[in-house]
Formats: C-alpha cells, sequence, structure tokens
C-alpha cells in the first residue's frame, strides 16, 4: 500500500485542481459555493487515495491497465480547462481567452447542424432563452463533442500501438474490473463480449438521449437553467464526456474479451501438443 501513495496522492491533487478549476478560473462570491465546491474536491480527493492505494480497488476500473483512466481523465479535464477559459474571457478577457473563444465559435457553427448532438443541445433549450445563452451553449457543446470525439480516437491508437492489453503482462480481472464477477454464470468471453457491445451502443446514442430527456424534463415543468457559466460548463462537459467514457470502456472490454479468447485457444492448443507427446 505504501508503494502506491506517491501516486494516489498525484492523482487526489490532479482530481482537486480538475473540480476546483472552474470555480478559480470563474469567481462565485456565492459563500455556499465555496462550501459545496470544497467539500466535492476533499471527497474527490479522499476517493482517489482510497482507490489508487488499496490493494485492489472497489470501483475504478482498469487501474492498473493504463492508458485507460489517463486518457478519460486528461479527455474530461482538457473539456473542463477550455471551457473555464472561454467563459473567463466575459470578465477577464486576454488574447488567450479570445482565442479559445473564437475557437470554440467556429467550431460550434461547423458542428451545427441538422440532426446533430449539437444541434439538439441547442433545440432543448426552452423557448425564449437569451440568445446570448444559446450561443454559448452552442460553442461550448461543440467544442466539448470535438474533444471526446478525438479522444476515443486517441484512444483506439493507443490501444494499437501498445498492444492493449500487454500479451508480455499479466491482466489480472479481479483488480482492472472490480465491479465484474468472472464467477457468476455464464461464459466470460460472451459476457464481456455482450457489454463491450451495450456500451458502445450506448456510448455512440447518449449524446444523442439526453437532450432529448432534458427537453422531456422540461416540458414537465423542470427546465433547465445554463444561466450560470460554471452550471454551463459541468452540465456540457458531462454530455460529451461520459458518453466518450462509456464508449471506451466498450471498447476495451471488447479488447478484454479477445485477449481471454486468444488465451485459451493457445491453452487448448498446448494441452493437444501435450496430449500428442504422451500417446
Amino acid at each position: 500500500m505504501l508503494f502506491r501513495l506517491p501516486g494516489a496522492l498525484a492523482r487526489a491533487a490532479l482530481v482537486v485542481m480538475l473540480i476546483v478549476m472552474p470555480f478559480a478560473l470563474l469567481p462565485d462570491s456565492n459563500t455556499d459555493s465555496t462550501q459545496i465546491v470544497a467539500l466535492i474536491a476533499i471527497f474527490g480527493a479522499l476517493f482517489t487515495i482510497v482507490e489508487y492505494s488499496a490493494k485492489s480497488p472497489s470501483l475504478v476500473e482498469f487501474r492498473d491497465a493504463p492508458p485507460f483512466n489517463r486518457v478519460r481523465f486528461s479527455a474530461l479535464f482538457g473539456t473542463v480547462l477550455c471551457l473555464s477559459v472561454i467563459f473567463r474571457g466575459e470578465n477577464a478577457p486576454s488574447e488567450v481567452t479570445a482565442f479559445f473563444q473564437n475557437s470554440g465559435s467556429q467550431i460550434g457553427l461547423a458542428i451545427d447542424f441538422a440532426y446533430s448532438p449539437v444541434r439538439l443541445m441547442v433545440m432543448m433549450m426552452p423557448e425564449g432563452t437569451d440568445a446570448a445563452v444559446i450561443q454559448r451553449l452552442r460553442d461550448a457543446a461543440g467544442l466539448s463533442y470535438l474533444l471526446s470525439l478525438f479522444s476515443v480516437i486517441w484512444f483506439v491508437i493507443l490501444l494499437r500501438l501498445y498492444h492493449w492489453p500487454r500479451r508480455t503482462e499479466a491482466f489480472n480481472v479481479w483488480i482492472n474490473l472490480p465491479t465484474f464477477d468472472p464467477t457468476s454464470g455464464g461464459d466470460v468471453v460472451k459476457r464481456l463480449r455482450r457489454d463491450g457491445r451495450i456500451n458502445i451502443v450506448l456510448g455512440f446514442l447518449l449524446p444523442f438521449l439526453v437532450p432529448a430527456v432534458i427537453k422531456m424534463a422540461a416540458l414537465l415543468g423542470t427546465p433547465i437553467n445554463l444561466d450560470s457559466a460554471q452550471t454551463l460548463i459541468w452540465t456540457v462537459s458531462a454530455w460529451a464526456f461520459l458518453p466518450a467514457s462509456i464508449l471506451m470502456r466498450g471498447i476495451a472490454l471488447s479488447r478484454v474479451a479477445q485477449m481471454i479468447h486468444l488465451q485459451r485457444l493457445r491453452a487448448y492448443a498446448r494441452d493437444e501438443t501435450q496430449g500428442v507427446m504422451v500417446l
């Protein structure tokens, strides 16, 4: 446990930076907001330390199988950072914030076409919403969605480059898939492939389904309020990050299933060879 502690502390510090970043770049004089952000940051840090310092995690998947969690965290960190810089430009403009604002605006307009996830995000807003809020939402959604696509593509490239999960190193299913019980009924390979396909389909559909769900909730009398920049940042980041994360999980599960299948084939071939030699 002790040799894992430095790495766990470093990861906890990054988690705290992620949670505090929008609040630090976009100051809020509300004392309650300060306390809530501090509480969430402390909880996130403690959870990270416990999961990464323990002998085996309880919830975090692929802890000892990089770069799965590194790519996911980098994607979320980059998304929150870009959106925070964009909205900081409204109160403290600079060349950096102007660059991010112009980039986000161009990307948002380019991706905002019929039936695109960005268009659905814009359409979910109730009638009469301020045009400035619509513009901010379009820019944030376009940039976030593009970053999520790049993160998935980069993840697939890394899997190919590093032959993940590595054939030369042991892959511990109990540690890297703590919520998956390989002994609970059914063939492991079939279950992993099924879960992988479900995650891939769900990750692809969620960017389209979430705006529809929010729109339905608004029609029932609980409209979402995105006037606050911090609320908009976390809402759009979650909308873009969660589907990409689920999609990457589906790809990873499919790769693990393929690895186990190949190991079985090699084991069967080895047993047959040994049986022939005995005869």
